[in-house]
């Protein structure tokens, strides 16, 4: 008998039992709610907790995906398609459910508007048989449902709708995932992009303390994080576009609220890289900025991997959208916004600037590079910190131009070669994994096991950092001194 067919998927969690299924040799149980759907009277408001259930429930299906637009990302056409404001769902893959593994929780990026734990991007089948650990995906909300501020309208409306959903999710982890052979006490979450930035707001979080021991944050983008003034006036002008009192939003339907939303984030363009869509801080739930929280040490001291992608504005500036200041206009309205009197100073940090490479690497800086040295920086100071610069790129990026762009290094941690995006970066990933992807993958596991042995330390000293190669990775010290120390107390 085969191991799959041995592998029990019936498991007892708090709320109930549920029935999974089996992929890649390891078990699977997709679509688990981890609280009440947001629904109805619930739309707008925190993650409720979730009502037991008796008999046993089917969890072979991934749920819906949050209301969003197209994206390339979710291009397959093995990625789910129904998308629906009931979306509070997470897809565990366990190896061993009568084990006590390592567990990894991923939480997806989109830029708070794009994105879910579903998707085959980050199908974690092969990170939990290849690492024998269980790996928890993770869809909160997205868009005007979850990633636009609404808290300051009032009673029945909550701030910082994601991150939230975020919690009940690792406060699920918690309480559930033993019934799945995971260990509470040895959780590692980790993300990219938005969901990097929200790894970083997490460390931030009073709400998330002893939620997990972990971190990893791949290209975090903290300029999405807002404080509360600037999210009170963006929800104001939202009810403008929309003509509405905000007793009203909760019957109102999706559609007509997504445009508005889309409205105002298409004008707030015009602040990049601080866009609509985004967390909060000034709350409650997230007191300050993680960089300002960082400096303070009041963080979650925990081991942390943080790091960039070398060409991570390549593939917006290949479209100019106004969202990232990549043309030489939205350089100049970037430093008249922030920092007027440092524009000298940055520039001289790229020498070739306006031409597109400088361009680019300014873009990179603007909204991952400069902000994740400074929460590096201050974050290493209380806390094991371990920095890399992913640099590796395929012929299929160094054709388009694009180099190590962002998010390109999510298929070689996951190793999702045969998702719709991994094809397109690796034609032949499937067949022979890179070198890179094989040195990725070992070392994030490595590191949610319980630590790293040949990887230094950084701290603001000698800012020692992993340089992430096609053939070999090399760890130098301050390897973009020039821009890092060109970006200083901008960010």
């Amino acid at each position: 008998m085969s191991i799959v067919a041995e592998l029990p998927t019936i498991v007892t969690t708090s709320h109930g039992r549920l029935r999974g299924d089996t992929e890649g040799g390891v078990g699977v149980w997709r679509g688990v709610a981890y609280a009440e759907q947001p629904l109805g009277e619930l739309r707008f408001r925190g993650p409720q907790p979730l009502r037991p259930w008796s008999g046993v429930r089917d969890a072979l299906e991934h749920g819906p995906l949050p209301p969003q637009g197209r994206s390339f990302v979710g291009g397959g056409r093995d990625d789910p398609k129904m998308r629906d404001e009931a979306c509070l769902t997470v897809t565990v893959w366990s190896p061993d459910v009568s084990g006590a593994l390592p567990v990894m929780v991923w939480i997806p990026g989109g830029a708070f508007v794009y994105g879910a734990g579903q998707l085959q991007l980050y199908n974690g089948s092969r990170l939990a048989r290849n690492g024998d650990v269980v790996v928890v995906n993770v869809t909160y909300r997205l868009g005007v449902f979850g990633g636009f501020e609404l808290g300051d309208l009032g009673e029945g409306f909550d701030d910082n709708l994601c991150l939230r959903d975020q919690i009940a999710a690792l406060q699920w982890v918690r309480d559930n995932i033993a019934a799945f052979g995971g260990d509470p006490q040895r959780v590692t979450v980790f993300g990219e992009s938005a969901g990097a930035t929200s790894v970083l707001a997490l460390l931030a979080s009073p709400a998330a303390e002893g939620l997990f021991t972990r971190a990893i944050a791949q290209s975090p983008a903290l300029p999405l994080i807002a404080d509360r003034q600037t999210r009170a006036r963006q929800a104001r002008a939202f009810l403008a576009e929309l003509g509405a009192d905000p007793r009203h939003l909760k019957q109102l339907p999706q559609r007509r609220l997504r445009r508005a939303a889309g409205m105002i984030q298409a004008a707030s363009a015009a602040d990049t890289p601080t866009l609509a869509y985004g967390l909060t801080h000034g709350v409650d739930l997230l007191p300050h900025h993680p960089i300002e929280a960082a400096r303070a040490g009041a963080v979650h001291r925990i081991p942390l991997i943080i790091g960039t992608n070398s060409h991570e504005a390549s593939m917006f500036a290949w479209g100019k959208p106004p969202m990232l200041p990549t043309t030489p206009a939205g350089v100049d309205g970037f430093f008249a916004r922030r920092a007027p009197q440092a524009r000298d100073r940055v520039l001289a940090a790229y020498p070739s600037y306006p031409r597109r490479r400088a361009l680019v690497d300014f873009g990179s800086d603007a909204m991952f590079g400069a902000p994740t040295w400074a929460f590096a920086d201050a974050y290493s100071a209380w806390a094991p910190t371990h920095m890399y610069r992913f640099d590796h790129t395929t012929w299929t990026l160094r054709a388009l131009g694009l180099g190590a762009t962002h998010g390109s290094e999510i298929v070689h941690v996951q190793h999702s070669y045969g998702s719709y995006l991994g094809r397109k970066l690796h034609p032949l990933g499937r067949r022979v994994q890179p070198g890179v992807g094989r040195r990725m993958q070992r070392t994030w596991l490595e590191f949610a096991r319980g630590g790293l042995q040949e990887w230094p330390y950084y701290d603001a000293q000698r800012r020692a950092t992993r340089l992430i190669g096609s053939a070999r990775d090399v760890t130098v010290a301050d390897p973009d001194e020039r821009r890092r120390a060109a970006w200083a107390g901008i960010y």
